[in-house]
């Protein structure tokens, strides 16, 4: 029976923090984070390398190694349960039946001694109510929804070039038709043309199965071709949320602003690009208040002193930034 907190979202994620405890102190890799997908809908997960995008996702499918790491607060939930509250053995249920991934590197992803075929097949049996025989019939079906034709389903992971291999990590990620799958910035390894045929892919896929998806990316315009809204994340949280189009017409946070003005613009004729100056933070150190206030060119002395809440600028269109929390307060008269 779904909560209260569900409302019709197929995912909540509120106030998650996961940190790792190691020898040399505390890693702060995701703080606070929350982010709510509704059925069929894509979120993009955008932000630098150590933002906690990674982190994020193998939290949802509690795959975080501990120790060192550990959920120290927050709730998943996921069809209206808490999957931080569920046994192992369930969790292994909803894995790669309700809720699958699709990895960065398919070569790391893949058992190299198991034909592809084989592979697609365990996870149906797994899952699945149906006969050995079955499933690798389903395998082979799968093959072919994701381009490779089922003649070579018997072969193994090194006879296939790193665009089929993706090929093959997707149709092991959608053999149970999931309710959510996660794409942990699945075109890195590849090349430019393969990367925007395994995109096409798996929009059409994502269409076919009706499912819902956080792709997790550092690139803008993988953001602008597959997802419905996006999520920027920056030292672990999440620092504006909103529709693709709101964002993109009209980003609020300072963090979010660099992103785009370190991004060449094929209407206008500049010299050079505006990087955002410094680095991301240390999470064994994060700064104290805003931990992007180092960085930002609007910072107030208050910034360094105050962590900012979550003020939505417009409907869907969330902001964690001290400027617009006291224009927002001060609009309300508080």
């Amino acid at each position: 029976m779904a909560n209260e907190l569900y409302r019709g979202k197929l995912l909540n994620i509120s106030d998650l923090s996961i940190h790792f405890f190691i020898e040399e102190g505390t890693v702060h890799a995701v703080n606070g984070l929350n982010i709510a997908l509704a059925p069929g809908e894509t979120i993009g997960l955008v932000g630098e390398t150590g933002a906690g995008k990674t982190t994020t996702a193998l939290g949802i499918m509690r795959l975080v190694q501990s120790p060192p790491g550990m959920v120290v607060e927050g709730k998943i939930e996921f069809e209206g349960r808490d999957l931080l509250e569920i046994s192992e053995a369930e969790m292994r249920k909803v894995r790669g039946s309700k809720i699958s991934m699709i990895f960065q590197d398919p070569m790391t992803s893949l058992n190299p001694t198991i034909p592809v075929r084989d592979q697609i097949a365990e996870v149906v049996l797994l899952h699945e109510n149906v006969s050995a025989q079955q499933a690798l019939f389903k395998a082979e079906e799968m093959l072919e929804k994701v381009g490779i034709r089922k003649e070579r389903s018997r072969e193994y992971p090194h006879q296939f070039s790193g665009g089929m291999r993706q090929r093959v990590g997707i149709a092991i990620a959608l053999a149970c038709n999931p309710a959510l799958l996660i794409s942990d910035e699945p075109t890195t390894a590849l090349d430019v043309t393969i990367q925007a045929q395994v995109l096409e892919l798996m929009k059409d896929l994502k269409v076919e199965f009706n499912t819902a998806m956080i792709m997790i990316t550092h690139d803008l315009g993988i953001v602008a071709e597959i997802c419905d809204k996006v999520a920027i994340m920056y030292a672990g949280s999440v620092v504006e949320t909103a529709d693709k189009y709101e964002l993109f017409k009209n980003p609020k946070h300072p963090y979010t602003i660099g992103l785009f003005n370190s991004l060449p613009d094929i209407e206008k004729d500049e010299d050079r690009l505006v990087p955002i100056k410094g680095l991301m933070p240390d999470p064994m150190n994060l700064p104290p208040g805003c931990p992007f206030h180092p960085r930002c060119d609007r910072a107030m002395p208050q910034c360094s002193e105050i962590v900012p809440e979550n003020t939505e600028v417009a409907d869907g269109h969330v902001v964690r930034c001290l400027l617009y929390e006291a224009e927002h307060n001060k609009e309300k008269g508080v």
